[in-house]
């Protein structure tokens, strides 16, 4: 699995022996979305929403690269995201960038990681709320048909986590 060191708010990733270009080819396609997310978040909130988006990926650049585009609707509001994600080489780690309809801005703290026997773990530190946290995003892909993507943080440098949001993925027809 991906290795993690925090040394000083400083993230040291290092990649699974098995990372490589393909491991986000099972996303590939359109999909239906259920999500299930925290009312609020490091509030010790345990109530839970829940909805459905859409989610569509295609490679780029190669294979080295992929687009998402992630579609909802919050408060009867569009919403439309975009991750990007690329692979280095020479690292053999993945770089995941987010944007959104809300934001209009690149994420500032893009997630890095890899993954290991179908699941995949991403980090990075950032700010939630005026308190630093770590963040780590999952990808399991153990069952393809039916991937799983989570997000967690954490305020104690990874010693637990508060998992606050899951999207559980079925292929649209």
């Amino acid at each position: 699995m991906t290795d993690l060191v925090l040394t000083q708010k400083q993230l040291e990733i290092k990649p699974s022996a098995s990372s490589s270009s393909s491991d986000f080819d099972f996303l590939e396609s359109k999909w239906k979305v259920h999500n299930r997310k925290l009312k609020t978040r490091l509030n010790k909130c345990d109530e839970w929403e829940e909805f459905e988006s859409a989610l569509h990926m295609r490679r780029v650049l190669g294979g080295i690269g992929n687009v998402e585009n992630y579609y909802a609707s919050f408060d009867g509001k569009a919403f439309e995201g975009m991750a990007v994600r690329l692979f280095n080489e020479k690292t053999k780690l993945w770089t995941i960038y987010w944007m959104d309809s809300n934001s209009g801005t690149m994420d500032e703290h893009p997630v890095t990681g890899s993954f290991e026997n179908g699941v995949g773990r991403f980090y990075a530190t950032d700010m939630f709320n005026d308190q630093e946290i770590l963040m780590v995003y999952q990808w399991d892909a153990t069952n393809p048909e039916h991937p799983v993507w989570s997000q967690a943080f954490s305020t104690d440098d990874g010693e637990t986590w508060e998992w606050n949001w899951e999207m559980v993925l079925t292929r649209a027809d």
